[in-house]
């Protein structure tokens, strides 16, 4: 087992690392080509490849419930908002930045999930959120000076990714994930292709159109990555690697872009990350504690 983790580990960062490059190679095309053209082009193709593995592994012959199939389409209007939200504020903001205020999702998905799904939090918890949010205001800088439109921006895209995964929590284990994923990413494709009928095109050169397909590449690999990650080790084990995003945007934000983060903003970045990671150590804590109920033999 500790040799699964390991390699279950260092798989996360991979995916980490091709999350991040995925994002570096959008960010790449910002003022170049419009954003409905790049995610008609990258989730379009990202979705023919998300069927076909679909098709392959008999998802379709499983299909869908029909409540399933209404929380996927919710899931894909959620993750519409959210890539609107957050391409908008990528294009205009450095790469490190985006990523950290991100960083806090978790937070914001285990005070949904408290005031939705019922699922307990205690004080300690709610006292990591609090921190952490406050290192989000540092990252981001309320003021005449620090706070612009952009900023808001990732709040909003944060706030989308939260009602993404809250749906997602919804969906029964037995709906198959790369169907879900496909629809999701179907619907992020016809929705920007829609939004670009009558506005403007741009004939792709050499450099965008690669960009474009490494994008998609990169978003593949990535997912892929990390469902095999979560499936050859233990979740408490693997899952806070994926903060390892952070060092990966930092390090393609000051190579590609010339970017580096102020020291309020590295601040901010280390106080978000550590409260997502004592709020995951403890909730796994917790769950430990909870009595497994005996197996009854009737």
């Amino acid at each position: 087992m500790a040799a699964d983790n390991l390699r279950a580990a260092l798989i996360m960062v991979l995916s980490m690392a091709l999350f991040t490059m995925n994002d570096a190679f959008m960010k790449s095309l910002a003022g170049e080509v419009p954003l409905h053209q790049i995610l008609l082009l990258r989730n379009g193709a990202v979705t023919i490849v998300f069927i076909l593995l679909a098709w392959r592994s008999g998802a379709f012959r499983r299909g869908l419930s029909r409540r399933d199939a209404k929380l996927a389409c919710i899931r894909g209007l959620a993750e519409v908002a959210t890539a609107y939200f957050f391409l908008t504020a990528l294009f205009n903001m450095p790469l490190a930045n985006v990523t950290a205020v991100l960083q806090s999702a978790p937070l914001m998905v285990m005070v949904a999930a408290a005031l939705f799904l019922g699922e307990p939090i205690g004080w300690r918890r709610i006292l990591a959120v609090v921190i952490g949010f406050s290192g989000v205001l540092l990252i981001l800088r309320p003021g005449p000076e620090g706070f612009n439109t952009y900023a808001l921006y990732v709040l909003i895209a944060v706030v989308c990714l939260t009602v993404r995964d809250i749906v997602t929590r919804k969906i029964s284990k037995e709906a198959p994930t790369l169907l879900v994923t496909a629809i999701t990413s179907a619907m992020v494709a016809i929705f920007f292709g829609a939004k670009g009928i009558g506005g403007e095109w741009t004939e792709l050169t050499p450099r965008s159109g690669g960009l474009i397909a490494g994008a998609a590449l990169m978003v593949l690999g990535a997912y892929l990555a990390s469902v095999q990650a979560m499936r050859l080790g233990e979740v408490s084990f693997v899952s806070p690697f994926r903060y390892t995003s952070l060092i990966w945007a930092l390090v393609l934000g000051y190579v590609v872009f010339g970017e580096w983060p102020t020291n309020l903003t590295l601040i901010g970045a280390a106080i978000v990350v550590g409260s997502g990671m004592y709020s995951f150590f403890r909730e796994m804590r917790v769950n430990r504690r909870v009595p497994v109920p005996p197996v009854r033999n009737e």
